[in-house]
């Protein structure tokens, strides 16, 4: 069994132990890769990174890095990159930032976002802090009529 899992072809969501297995990494081509925590490692080899300091915790912001965190994502693809967001446990906080990627360039709803990282990694758990964030974030993304 995978223990990367993608989400689309080039993004992927795993743990933090997953996310330091250079070897994996290197064979699924990941260029880029979005730690959402405030202590676990980054793969040791040459790759972008970008770590967003916070604690899995209902009252942390982590939607002030929704729109660094997206473009990020959306800009490694368009250059023909994979990214793999990780944290912990790849639960909640990574799946939180995947789902608002999804919100934003796929133009998801927050449900059909959550239901797509949910069928490729199933132990996925926003905490309700994070779920109310995306459900801000997915109502500011509509168009005002």
């Amino acid at each position: 069994m995978s223990e990367l899992f993608k989400v689309t072809d080039s993004l992927l969501i795993s743990n933090a132990r997953t996310a330091c297995k250079k070897d994996l990494l290197l064979a699924e081509g990941v260029t880029c890769c979005i730690n959402v925590s405030r202590r676990q490692p980054f793969p040791d080899f040459n790759v972008q990174t970008l770590r967003i300091p916070v604690f899995d915790h209902p009252l942390q912001d982590l939607s002030k890095y929704f729109e660094q965190c997206v473009e990020l994502i959306d800009g490694t693809i368009k250059s023909g990159g994979k990214c793999l967001v990780y944290c912990k446990h790849g639960r909640s906080r990574s799946a939180t930032i995947c789902i608002a990627y999804l919100i934003k360039h796929w133009n998801m709803s927050l449900k059909e976002a959550f239901q797509m990282v949910k069928a490729v990694r199933p132990s996925i758990e926003p905490n309700e802090g994070f779920w109310s964030q995306l459900e801000s974030y997915e109502k500011s993304l509509q168009p005002i009529h």
